[in-house]
């Protein structure tokens, strides 16, 4: 009796394991599902919006701009922001402050990105703590699932932002 309640447990527990590896390999390689907080993405993403956000673009290095991308926050290493990538490496972008008022010109550093939030009035983004490591990239944000009204690819952001890149401004 014993032995056949111990080799169940034991049977239990090895599907556990091995059902929570193939999980956290889902989640950590492919892709995860993120319910968005915080107006930094309206009109795009608004506050509890849910999206799928696929892991293979950035260990491919696929990430462009005008995606929306799931980074941890340069803040805080416990919390992930959601942002659109506005420039790459090499890139010159132009900044200002979210009052709009000092605008400068800033070249984004090698193995960084600048993120900015399609809602420049509230968001606090590169602009506020600089270009980030592209490694604090999580992954790129492909499908909105919720609300279903809403399901679907994201759209071009709503603020056109045009990006030159190194090269486009050696000619100005």
């Amino acid at each position: 009796m014993f032995r056949r309640v111990l080799g169940k447990t034991l049977g239990f527990v090895g599907y556990t394991v091995q059902y929570g590896c193939i999980a956290h390999c889902a989640f950590e390689y492919i892709g995860e599902f993120v319910v968005c907080s915080g107006p930094s993405m309206e009109p795009t993403i608004v506050n509890h919006d849910i999206v799928f956000s696929e892991r293979m673009s950035r260990h491919l290095c696929k990430i462009e701009k005008g995606d929306i991308v799931i980074a941890k926050s340069p803040f805080d290493p416990n919390m992930n922001i959601c942002k659109r990538v506005i420039g790459l490496e090499g890139d010159k972008v132009c900044t200002s402050a979210p009052s709009d008022v000092f605008k400068s010109h800033t070249y984004v550093p090698k193995g960084h990105v600048w993120l900015e939030g399609d809602n420049l009035r509230n968001s606090t983004d590169s602009r506020s703590y600089g270009p980030i490591p592209y490694a604090l990239i999580r992954g790129r944000v492909c499908l909105k699932l919720w609300p279903l009204h809403s399901f679907g690819t994201l759209s071009e952001s709503p603020t056109r932002r045009t990006v030159k890149t190194q090269s486009d401004s050696d000619s100005d």
